[in-house]
């Protein structure tokens, strides 16, 4: 079928909610290209949103998912359990940089691994509220949606959030909060709606993905360590979009050494297949009755089968060195656009994390959305899938597959630059 006979059958029977703008519909992808019904070829830099790192299609992992399609699909794991999601939590387990030894429990979605982030952290504390920050993603469940720092879209027509989800400031110096700022912040929200004997869980993200792509300093990160350890306080970072290679090092946190007591973890952590995790200190994963945590699908056979084969990708192909090597590639540019373009600042990367501001003055910092969405407009029309975000919308992020070739990526970055020239930036 064609994109205008698909978009025709979407507009009458897909939920307006949860429908795309985008009237083109993939036929077939491959690494950091894919094909649209009609045939035209399209350049990916957003990856599913940080879900392809190792890009469409990677053959080892469709390998891996076509043997066990031969072999079982599901049981329920609850039911009968079965060698992928025994031998996959084993690997999590062994990188993951949680305190002490690691237990895992496999979900479907961030979302979903988040939720159970905090049954866990609830039973494990005996405490029932939650810190989160401004600009956070958690998802977009109800208590998911509550601990979002960002209320539209995700809260807009849904009437309450659930309670027990507080918000503290998240250090960006260049919107003005500054590292002591948000330190203060935390401090008054665990003064004036949050006490520690209530708190369960102080959530964050080490870089912030729908927000913007702002890392955390390494000592304000430390210092939550600290905050959490004085008052029995399970930290919890959300791994969701900046985990496995997307900043370097298979998990954002490593840059800091910080140990969180949790960890949750999904989109690129098995190319494409629906899976997440949360892995965490053993005592705390341990901490609620039986058959208190689970689903129908969790951690079902084949996406373990993916998630196994990512891990084999990730040694014999060196993924963190090209991960590095990207991040190093991406920077030279944006600096260059930065001082080439009035209206691009404040560029930033932690390793192919990267991202930059479109602002009506380099001196005012004031964002500029309107120019983020055209230049997005613009790159869409020239070939290029691109995507913006922050709390401003004036950010453009970058979430190319790691393993994207040279010409590939040159040729994408060339439509950028195009885009930005013709959107007047």
């Amino acid at each position: 079928m064609s994109n205008q006979e698909l978009q025709t059958l979407k507009e009458r029977y897909v939920a307006a909610g949860v429908a795309s703008p985008n009237e083109q519909f993939a036929d077939h992808a491959l690494n950091a290209e894919l094909w649209d019904a009609d045939g035209k070829r399209m350049i990916d830099f957003a990856g599913g949103i940080g879900v392809l790192n190792i890009g469409h299609r990677h053959p080892k992992v469709v390998e891996a998912v076509k043997a066990q399609l031969d072999k079982v699909m599901h049981t329920c794991q609850t039911v009968m359990p079965y060698e992928g999601y025994v031998k996959l939590a084993q690997k999590l387990s062994d990188v993951a940089p949680v305190r002490g030894h690691a237990k895992v429990m496999l979900a479907n979605s961030g979302a979903e691994a988040l939720e159970n982030a905090m049954k866990i952290a609830r039973a494990a504390t005996g405490k029932t509220n939650v810190i989160c920050f401004d600009g956070g993603y958690h998802g977009r469940t109800f208590y998911t949606m509550a601990m979002n720092g960002k209320a539209a879209p995700y809260q807009t027509d849904f009437g309450p959030m659930p309670g027990t989800v507080y918000r503290a400031p998240y250090p960006v110096p260049y919107h003005g909060v500054s590292e002591d700022e948000a330190l203060r912040g935390l401090k008054m929200a665990m003064k004036a709606d949050s006490p520690a004997r209530n708190t369960a869980a102080i959530v964050i993200e080490p870089v912030l993905g729908e927000g913007g792509f702002y890392a955390a300093p390494t000592s304000f990160l430390k210092e939550i360590r600290k905050i959490c350890d004085e008052n029995d306080i399970l930290m919890v970072v959300d791994e969701v979009q900046s985990g496995f290679g997307r900043t370097g090092k298979m998990f954002a946190i490593e840059h800091s050494g910080v140990e969180p007591d949790l960890m949750t973890m999904a989109k690129s952590m098995a190319d494409g297949m629906p899976i997440s995790a949360i892995v965490g200190t053993d005592k705390h994963m341990d901490a609620s009755g039986p058959n208190s945590l689970g689903g129908t699908y969790t951690g079902s056979p084949t996406a373990c089968a993916a998630a196994l084969a990512v891990f084999d990708v990730f040694k014999e192909e060196d993924i963190l060195g090209k991960s590095q090597r990207l991040g190093e590639k991406l920077r030279a540019r944006f600096d260059q656009w930065q001082e080439q373009f009035e209206h691009v600042d404040n560029v930033r990367n932690l390793g192919p994390m990267a991202a930059f501001e479109l602002v009506e003055s380099k001196d005012s910092h004031t964002p500029k959305p309107e120019l983020a969405a055209a230049i997005t407009k613009k790159a869409k029309e020239k070939g290029l899938i691109l995507l913006s975000c922050g709390m401003y919308g004036n950010t453009l992020r970058f979430l190319m597959p790691v393993t994207i070739e040279d010409e590939i990526l040159e040729e994408g970055l060339a439509i950028v630059e195009e885009s930005l020239k013709e959107a007047g930036a």
